[in-house]
């Protein structure tokens, strides 16, 4: 990590499209777009958008489809998905979907790649009634899109005789991301950057990012291994804001763990919880899950994160109550890092 402490650490955002108790979808995606669009100026790397089905309370069921708004309302920020579920999809339809958006957008496309369903499992068979999840089909399913997306000839294979079109003098940058460690092999063994989901596991991350980086095989695309963390942020300007948004943040995460669709909870139905001595243990289990506090605090938290995991790259995903607040967070966030903005 010596190598990397000199550096000023990258700020990205995944963003969820969240749709707010009394808001609908079409806010929701606008919401996104404002974000998206403030992120831009502000200097943010890069802006990855969420894929997630039969879930009520988000509204990103199609990154390809939100990349193009997004790339083509912002100027400078990379935009990818975060991630595409490849084994609802065939290969090649996800390596055209992002050639295209490649040619429309040059140099600023991410294809972020998950194996995880998105959904619970009868709507991931619904999706591809031939899902199986095996390491071993994903792995295939990888290989495939990366000879797609390179125009491998490989003999004795489709890709003898089927190409990804357009044809472009680029390419999206490919990542996997994980939650488990698994795809952080396979990122290594096929050369891919690697993010890891703290937002969703709290444990084992730094060395799965170790062992990531230990069995890192150069390719075309990367020479060294690249990696990020993503985990949920809430930055306030007063310690009082950021106890608000952490106890809503609180409960909504013990609502998913417990597959509640409610939409996310006020400060208000957060303050009249009643948490059983069960659901406080889980809570302080999700507490691993984010960082919360004024922009000082926060700084250091994600300071000592990134040093953990050995990376120069933290992915911020802000979900509140009310959009003002998601929006504060991200520029307090930017300007305790410094963030030089585009103008």
């Amino acid at each position: 990590m010596d190598s990397l402490s000199h550096r000023p650490l990258r700020l990205s955002v995944l963003d969820q499209s969240p749709i707010r108790q009394g808001a609908t979808a079409r806010q929701a995606l606008q919401e996104t777009l404002q974000l998206a669009q403030l992120c831009d100026r502000l200097g943010y790397h890069r802006f990855w958008v969420s894929e997630h089905h039969n879930t009520a309370f988000l509204a990103g069921s199609s990154p390809e489809v939100l990349i193009a708004h997004l790339a083509g309302h912002t100027q400078h920020i990379r935009v990818g998905s975060g991630g595409v579920m490849l084994p609802h999809y065939s290969a090649l339809k996800v390596a055209e979907n992002f050639r295209l958006l490649e040619a429309l957008f040059p140099g600023r496309i991410d294809l972020g790649m998950g194996r995880a369903p998105g959904a619970d499992r009868l709507t991931a068979h619904v999706l591809n009634p031939a899902n199986t999840f095996r390491d071993e089909d994903f792995a295939e399913q990888l290989m495939d899109l990366r000879a797609y997306l390179r125009d491998e000839q490989v003999p004795d294979t489709v890709h003898m005789k089927v190409q990804a079109h357009p044809q472009t003098d680029t390419a999206p940058e490919l990542w996997l991301l994980s939650s488990s460690g698994q795809s952080g092999l396979f990122a290594a063994h096929l050369g891919m950057g690697f993010s890891f989901a703290q937002f969703i596991n709290p444990h084992g991350g730094p060395a799965m990012m170790q062992l990531y980086r230990e069995r890192f095989q150069p390719s075309a695309e990367l020479a060294v291994p690249t990696a990020n963390v993503a985990l949920f942020v809430l930055c306030a300007d007063t310690d009082e804001k950021a106890r608000q948004l952490q106890a809503s943040l609180d409960l909504q995460l013990l609502r998913i763990g417990r597959a509640d669709r409610t939409g996310f909870p006020t400060y208000e139905e957060a303050r009249r919880y009643d948490y059983s001595v069960e659901e406080l243990g889980q809570l302080q289990h999700n507490r691993q899950r984010y960082v919360c506090g004024t922009p000082e605090q926060v700084k250091k938290q994600l300071e000592n994160l990134a040093r953990s995991y050995g990376v120069d790259e933290v992915v911020a995903t802000t979900i509140t109550a009310d959009f003002a607040d998601r929006l504060r967070s991200y520029e307090l966030l930017a300007e305790v890092f410094a963030v030089p903005a585009h103008h």
